[in-house]
């Protein structure tokens, strides 16, 4: 059985389409990627989207739609990779594109677009989306998902393994090697988002290729002890967040209350330092028997951010899922995809002991082709 998932993270760089193949018993395969761009324009739409604004409504409707169509051309794009034919694929799995995340709200909820029905119609596909819409209906934060895919592909019963995502957001999977142990996870706080927008308001660029421009600056004890200070940071999983809370309009609350203004290059490496103890201190206070930690997402090529993440976990293996067999670059979507052979075989997809769920349900919505 063959699966397509399609994930578009928080930063809006692109739509990541992986199809991968499920053998019953075996771990998932994976067979062909596709990497889709999203132009500025529709960029900057989901951008303002992510934030109280005129018309959304009208606004959401429209880019709805048109993230929809450009969902469905990724996933023929990466099935025409594949060599496959659309009879050979049982679905596509949808993460779509997250405008908010509410969980703590009077009525937690979360929002995902990229309409299922619009991927269905074009690719001739069952297409299963809304994932994380189930989970928190039964108690659950609605994230991370991505825990129980970890699971699936990088348990190991000889060690305790840390997989660690750095995507626009950053978070954690405790994978014990007893069973007896339950898996944990949590989003740690950011990851890329705050520098990819800071960089992206000074140098126009999308990201700090390798690190390189904070690595030429020199991160603020006091910046960094003022973000830090955030409760977000101190409390206990589990937990989820997002861009609505972790952004330039928090940065600059801080910024403004410094006795002296920073380079902008001191406050690139100040909010890599940021990403790098924010992982690490959840890692020692809620995952501290982990002998090995493995990083996937767009961080994984930041040389910097890595370098400082093996510099501050000593005793700690440090490397990216390549070394498991799984490009750090296609994991989310790859997970997306096996969440989908879940919905159809009716088996859970989240782990209640990270979610917060009151139990493991089945998650997604079903939209035939």
């Amino acid at each position: 059985m063959h699966y397509i998932g399609l994930m578009s993270g928080t930063s809006a760089d692109g739509i990541d389409a992986a199809l991968i193949k499920h053998t019953l018993g075996s771990r998932p395969v994976l067979v062909a990627t596709h990497g889709h761009p999203l132009d500025d324009a529709i960029r900057g739409d989901i951008h303002s989207l992510m934030h109280d604004g005129p018309g959304e409504v009208e606004r959401v409707g429209e880019l709805d739609i048109a993230l929809g169509e450009l969902f469905a051309a990724a996933a023929l794009a990466v099935l025409k990779k594949s060599g496959l034919a659309k009879k050979d694929v049982r679905a596509i799995g949808s993460h779509g594109q997250t405008l908010r995340h509410r969980p703590r709200a009077a009525h937690p909820f979360t929002l995902q677009i990229a309409n299922p029905s619009v991927i269905a119609e074009r690719t001739g596909i069952t297409t299963v989306a809304d994932f994380r819409a189930r989970d928190m209906a039964a108690g659950g934060q609605g994230a991370p998902l991505v825990s129980a895919f970890h699971h699936r592909m990088f348990h190991s019963h000889q060690r305790h393994r840390a997989i660690i995502n750095i995507g626009g957001i950053a978070n954690v999977t405790s994978l014990p090697g007893d069973p007896a142990q339950p898996v944990s996870g949590f989003d740690t706080g950011p990851g890329n988002t705050l520098l990819d927008q800071w960089i992206k308001q000074h140098q126009g660029r999308a990201h700090d290729e390798a690190g390189n421009w904070a690595a030429s600056g020199r991160a603020s004890k006091d910046l960094l002890g003022k973000l830090l200070s955030d409760p977000y940071f101190q409390a206990t999983p589990p937990k989820s967040t997002g861009r609505e809370h972790f952004n330039l309009d928090w940065l600059q609350t801080h910024l403004d209350s410094l006795p002296a203004p920073l380079s902008a290059a001191d406050v690139q490496a100040t909010l890599l330092q940021l990403t790098v103890q924010t992982l690490v201190q959840a890692l020692r206070r809620f995952l501290p028997q982990a002998q090995e930690a493995y990083v996937c997402g767009g961080g994984a090529h930041n040389a910097g951010l890595m370098a400082a993440l093996t510099q501050s976990l000593p005793g700690v293996t440090v490397a990216t899922t390549e070394t498991l067999g799984l490009s750090p670059d296609w994991v989310e979507a790859a997970a997306f995809a096996w969440l989908a052979h879940q919905a159809l075989e009716r088996e859970p997809g989240n782990i209640p002991s990270v979610t917060g769920a009151r139990r493991a349900v089945v998650l997604g919505g079903i939209y035939p082709a």
